[in-house]
Parts: C-alpha cells; sequence; structure tokens
C-alpha cells in the first residue's frame, strides 16, 4: 500500500515520497508534506533553472537561491524563470 500525505502544493492527500529525500529536518518536512508527484516536478524545475542559469552548484549562494525557489514552488507562489525562458505552446 502507497503511503499517502497532503501535499502542500496540491492542497489534496496524493501519493508521499517513500523515503525522505535527504537528511535533517527539511528533509523530514519535505517527506512528510509534499507529494511524490510535486517533488518529481520540483526536480524538473530545478534542474531546467540550473542549466538555463548556468548555476554552480559548489556555489553556496546556488544552494540558498535553490532553497528559496523550492520553498516558494511548494507555496504556489511566483518561480523566477530561467533567463529568455518561453514556456512551449500547448
Amino acid at each position: 500500500m502507497t503511503r499517502t500525505v497532503m501535499c502542500r502544493k496540491y492542497q489534496r492527500e496524493m501519493e508521499g515520497l517513500p523515503q525522505p529525500p535527504f537528511p535533517g529536518a527539511r528533509g523530514q518536512m519535505i517527506f512528510d508534506s509534499v507529494s511524490k508527484q510535486a517533488w518529481q516536478e520540483w526536480l524538473a524545475h530545478q534542474t531546467m533553472l540550473i542549466n538555463e542559469r548556468r548555476l554552480s552548484m559548489m556555489d553556496r549562494g546556488t544552494k540558498v537561491f535553490l532553497e528559496e525557489e523550492m520553498e516558494k514552488f511548494f507555496s504556489n507562489q511566483e518561480l523566477t524563470k530561467a533567463d529568455g525562458y518561453v514556456p512551449p505552446k500547448t
């Protein structure tokens, strides 16, 4: 049986992650309140930001920036777009 959580992004019960994405309090908070779908969507958005903005994961500022963006993403706030990003037409 899959584990469910009240997803803070979608505000409904959804399938949860199988384990915390990383150790510590932040990883546990994500495990307890973020759905598997929302986490996968965040990873895709984070990858796009890293690639399009040419961010270095060795830079402490990048880590702070991504933590802030992750909080915005799960709280449904306006996100920082990649420079020159044009969303695909549906």
